[in-house]
């Protein structure tokens, strides 16, 4: 659906581990798919609120990643694409124990601006916990240097 995959889920894993080593084991890249990703968030006690469920600000951060994860799959390891808009719906609590898988999907992959989507499930379950819109900012690609 969209350009050809750039990086591979491997390429993304590493990506992460050295580019943004403050959460660093905090999220696994499930599969590439035709239009996006999906992202697994590896909850730990951190990650959870009151409750024992996922907080709102950690769900925030998996559809972060997980549309970061997409556009990257698709452009390259362009570490300043940046977040320029997101709005996210919570519509259930996620079950407790459990991980949350987040699809990530693009919608539109421009020059300057892709758009996406993303659903938060919880891990073995098809219901949507949260549902979020995302804008992301692309650099413009820099000439090669000659040399």
């Amino acid at each position: 659906m969209f350009e050809q995959t750039v990086m591979d889920k491997a390429a993304l894993e590493r990506f992460i581990d050295t580019e943004f080593t403050q959460v660093k084991g905090d999220f696994a890249v499930e599969e590439i798919i035709p239009d996006g990703v999906v992202v697994r968030l590896l909850t730990q006690e951190k990650h959870l609120r009151p409750g024992g469920t996922v907080s709102g600000p950690s769900m925030f951060g998996l559809v972060d990643v997980g549309m970061y994860f997409a556009v990257l799959s698709r452009i390259g390891p362009v570490a300043l694409t940046v977040t320029t808009s997101c709005a996210i719906d919570f519509m259930r609590k996620p079950e407790a124990g459990r991980d949350l898988i987040c699809t990530a999907r693009l919608l539109k992959l421009g020059r300057s601006l892709a758009v996406g989507e993303c659903h938060l499930r919880s891990e073995g379950h098809e219901q949507v916990v949260a549902r979020a819109s995302l804008t992301y900012a692309i650099p413009p690609k820099r000439p090669e240097s000659v040399g």
